[in-house]
């Protein structure tokens, strides 16, 4: 899978949360918003920090964490 490399894993960040780009952007709170229907557009224009690449790797991380597959197994 693409763009896994954005995710990151870091005890002193969110209290070791799955992240965006070392940034305090858990993953969790990225796949909150889309599901509440945002779209990427108004996800990327409200919070310009966030590039299309991490919401596409926030997805792909959310889809191995239901295969039950750990980053480190496929990054």
């Amino acid at each position: 899978m693409k763009n896994l490399e954005r995710i990151t894993i870091d005890a002193n960040i969110c209290h070791g949360k799955p992240c965006i780009r070392n940034m305090r952007w858990p993953v969790v709170v990225l796949l909150d918003l889309l599901g509440s229907g945002m779209s990427y557009e108004e996800i990327l224009s409200d919070h310009p920090e966030l590039e299309l690449e991490d919401i596409y790797a926030a997805i792909n991380y959310a889809a191995l964490y239901m295969n039950k597959l750990p980053l480190k197994e496929v990054a």
